[in-house]
């Protein structure tokens, strides 16, 4: 293949595209175009008024848009996303995705809470520090899986009164299609992944809607910062 192959890279909700740092350098090694923006809403991107897998999917696009080969690989929430890019309705037409821990039960509980969640304001810390340590909360970047802050980039943002989270907490009332229904739409191939012991989604949940789904042994939800290499593999799998 050529090097003009582009991947592009979609995080989870509450992180930045900065998570896929280890992805990108085993990728960029190999010769692949790597385009990890945020999300919007999160990080450094612009807000939207409301937010939908949809509108997410459509403001991403052009992000690849022309070239002339593309792959897709969605953590979490960003699987979703990848997924309805597979639809090729949005303007491009990926050769392959890849979801990777990718939630698929959401109780009533949880929904209410995210709804809850999703209409208060933002929280100002007083220090940069204490901002950092919730951020690595809802986004999954415990110290014992991102030591340094490289892959806490744009997590957070500076306001006169402090600190605060940089996503949009209306982002959190996003509402997801079904994952089979998005599935059954895709126009391309699609490898559905999750670590061994991701808390999100069980196994037995994931290959009921994706047969052929891949565990990755010993892992958790984080496969992209656990182990990188790993998920290039499965890229491997679907690129050829």
């Amino acid at each position: 293949m050529s090097a003009e192959r582009c991947v592009l890279l979609l995080h989870g909700l509450g992180a930045t595209g900065a998570v896929w740092r280890p992805v990108e350098a085993l990728l960029t090694a190999r010769g692949w175009r790597c385009a990890a923006p945020d999300l919007p809403g999160h990080g450094a991107a612009s807000r939207m008024p409301g937010y939908s897998v949809g509108g997410i999917a459509a403001a991403l696009a052009p992000a690849v848009a022309g070239a002339p080969y593309v792959v897709v690989i969605g953590h979490s929430f960003g699987g979703y996303v990848a997924l309805a890019l597979a639809s090729g309705w949005f303007g491009i037409g990926p050769l392959g995705v890849l979801t990777v821990g990718t939630k698929l039960q959401f109780s009533d509980e949880e929904r209410a809470r995210a709804a809850d969640l999703a209409r208060r304001p933002a929280r100002i810390f007083a220090s940069e520090h204490e901002a950092l340590g919730r951020y690595r909360k809802v986004s999954g970047l415990e110290v014992a899986l991102a030591p340094g802050e490289a892959l806490l980039a744009r997590g957070i943002a500076r306001e006169e009164a402090g600190f605060r989270l940089a996503a949009d907490p209306a982002t959190l009332g996003v509402e997801v299609p079904a994952f089979a229904t998005l599935l059954a739409a895709a126009r391309c191939p699609v490898i559905a992944a999750r670590g061994e012991h991701d808390p999100l989604v069980s196994g037995a949940e994931l290959r009921a809607v994706a047969p052929a789904a891949v565990d990755v042994p010993g892992r958790g939800h984080n496969l992209h910062i656990e182990d990188p290499a790993a998920l290039v593999g499965l890229l491997g799998r679907l690129a050829a």
